[in-house]
């Protein structure tokens, strides 16, 4: 008996010996909390295959291995909950196979596997709270916690500090800002303002996604002073500087139709600068020196931050002065903390416009904001599908106030959802998963939210529109766009096609861009024709049930091509179907209008949350499509 015993606990001691070594070998099927992929196919279109590798690699090292099974176990393994929290899961369950073929679109493999861990952090919340280890104290924790809209700092300079540090608990969203009032000092007066992210554990740094670097005295390549933009991540390093004033003037591009950089004049027209000097720095603005720059040594200065829909502008004294585009997978819900270093008297520091959820227990009339069920009884005629980012909490909500309160979505005929990734940001997830347990309108995704993913949504829509519900028709449409239902409605009726029908905004003559300093940049590689086949702009634009259940179909079987450009995605699809033998109609709506608002709207884009209100109230007291600048 002792021997046995005894050879038992050998034995047992061996197999822990060799989980340990396993587990430290591999500890990403685990946690998947090891450093970001890298990854560096950037080819957005080409075949998905259903039957993948049994595993999925890091693009730079071969060598650092993820396990399907790993991932998958993570992201769908079954959770105790309740029927009305896995209703936010219908599609996400739906979307399994995107493991297998992550690699299709830019930053996929990063986007899962950092799904993954947020999910993870998430359901352990969820199940502590489940278990009533939350008591009084980690509630009261819990509501400290919750999204502010602004934050500020007076005296913000500490003693014997050289930089400080502002925490953004929610992100930053289009319209936020950060507004910094200083004194620049010190021997140089030279100073730098971060906009970071979260680092992953593993990582030694967050990454950056604006580096915003005043230099009162130039640098290498110039005597004079500049500004310098860029971003960092540990898989990239820095990025290519975006110098004010630029190095050349072709440089100098639009953001929000705002310039990069302000025109900066001589600040002595007779004063020229050889480029043949053998001086250790070299003047590149225009070989001249700079009359005019908003940052001046031992002088106050009101600077502000502002996010547009394109990049970050940078206001000083009132005056623009920079832009700067936002980079792929560095995009504005991702900034965790402001930090402002170097020479510089912090004086104030405010935050304002920040993402912010809405406390149900205060909503007026809270009800009425809730999603219809679903019913297998009643069918649905339309389903819309909304794009939305997790820390949109404004946008939904103003949604849920106005166009969704169109009688068709009230009564059932018409079903809305919002279909949302993944946030890196544990609070964010926290907030999320609460609004969607109290609305009941959001599909969360398997996958964190990156631009370059969104065609992943549209993927996802037509997965909702044709397996969850069985809708006539499928439409997609943004959280910042304003939608007349019932005139969606009456023109599919007018329409009366049920199938290969592609309603919107049609166009039938367009181009790749290939600038590189284009948002929708595609390469020959990535598209080589010249044109694209027709498309319908993604505001809004709906497709009939035969073409979403082919895209889920085509997809299951590994025959979707996967595109970056969402919009343009869907008119590749209907056109392969169309030389499939598809009869396609092509039905083009000129009330969808893309870039605001007009008079007789269908659709009006870039809207904001007082916009849509605005424009609800007039559909309300007019019955008209009339917009907000209207009397």
């Amino acid at each position: 008996m002792k021997k046995w015993y005894g050879g038992a606990l050998v034995a047992s001691l061996f197999m822990l010996l060799v989980l340990r070594y396993v587990v430290m070998k591999n500890p990403v099927e685990e946690s998947y909390l090891m450093n970001p992929f890298s990854s560096n196919a950037t080819n957005p279109l080409e075949w998905v295959h259903i039957t993948g590798s049994p595993t999925v690699q890091y693009p730079v090292n071969a060598s650092q291995v993820i396990s399907v099974d790993a991932i998958a176990f993570s992201l769908f393994a079954q959770r105790n909950l309740s029927e009305g929290e896995q209703q936010s899961l219908f599609t996400w369950n739906l979307l399994k196979n995107l493991i297998n073929h992550s690699h299709a679109l830019p930053n996929g493999v990063e986007a899962i596997k950092e799904a993954g861990s947020a999910w993870n952090s998430l359901m352990a919340l969820v199940q502590e709270k489940k278990l009533g280890y939350a008591n009084d104290n980690s509630s009261k924790k819990a509501k400290e916690k919750q999204c502010p809209h602004f934050l500020n700092k007076m005296n913000a300079t500490e003693p014997d500090k050289s930089d400080y540090k502002l925490r953004v608990p929610c992100g930053l969203t289009q319209g936020s800002s950060i507004t910094i009032i200083g004194i620049p000092n010190g021997l140089l007066g030279d100073f730098r303002i971060d906009l970071t992210g979260e680092a992953l554990p593993g990582e030694p740094d967050p990454p950056i996604i604006l580096h915003y670097n005043v230099r009162l005295h130039g640098d290498k390549m110039t005597e004079d002073p500049v500004i310098v933009q860029n971003t960092w991540t540990i898989a990239h390093d820095w990025g290519e500087e975006d110098r004010c004033p630029p190095s050349t003037p072709d440089k100098n591009r639009k953001v929000d139709e705002l310039d990069q950089c302000i025109k900066l004049v001589s600040k002595d027209d007779n004063r020229t600068v050889s480029p043949h000097s053998h001086g250790s720095r070299k003047s590149s603005v225009g070989l001249q020196g700079v009359k005019y720059f908003p940052f001046k040594h031992g002088s106050l200065f009101v600077a502000t931050l502002r996010l547009g829909s394109e990049g970050i502008q940078m206001t000083v004294d009132g005056k623009h002065i920079t832009s700067f585009a936002y980079r792929e997978t560095l995009e504005p819900w991702l900034v965790s903390e402001v930090r402002i270093s170097g020479d510089l008297k912090l004086i104030s520091v405010l935050a304002s416009g920040l993402p912010t959820s809405e406390d149900s227990d205060l909503t007026v009339n809270l009800e009425a904001l809730k999603a219809i069920p679903l019913s297998h009884q009643k069918p649905v005629d339309l389903f819309i599908g909304v794009f939305s980012t997790a820390n949109n909490f404004k946008r939904r909500m103003a949604l849920r106030r106005t166009w969704m309160q169109h009688p068709e979505v009230r009564s059932g005929t018409v079903a809305v959802r919002f279909f949302v990734g993944m946030h890196k940001n544990q609070i964010v997830n926290e907030e999320l998963w609460n609004e969607a347990r109290t609305y009941g309108d959001i599909q969360l995704m398997p996958f964190v939210d990156y631009y370059s993913l969104i065609t992943w949504k549209t993927l996802a829509i037509c997965t909702f529109g044709t397996e969850v519900v069985s809708a006539k028709f499928v439409m997609k449409t943004d959280d910042d766009a304003f939608l007349r239902v019932g005139e969606v409605v009456a023109s599919l009726s007018r329409i009366s096609m049920t199938r290969g029908l592609l309603y919107g905004l049609i166009n039938s003559d367009s181009q790749p861009h290939r600038s590189t300093d284009s948002k929708w940049f595609i390469s020959p590689a990535e598209w080589s024709e010249e044109k694209y086949p027709p498309w319908a702009h993604g505001p809004g634009y709906v497709v009939s049930y035969d073409i979403a259940k082919a895209v889920y179909n085509k997809f299951n079987e590994g025959r979707l091509k996967m595109f970056k450009l969402e919009d343009v995605a869907m008119g590749i699809w209907i056109d392969d179907m169309k030389k499939e033998g598809l009869e396609v109609r092509y039905e083009k709506e000129e009330r969808i209008f893309t870039e605001g608002c007009k008079d007789g709207y269908v659709i009006a884009h870039y809207q904001g949350p007082r916009e849509m209100m605005c424009l609800w109230q007039k559909l309300q007291e007019t019955k008209r499509a009339r917009c907000c600048g209207d009397p």
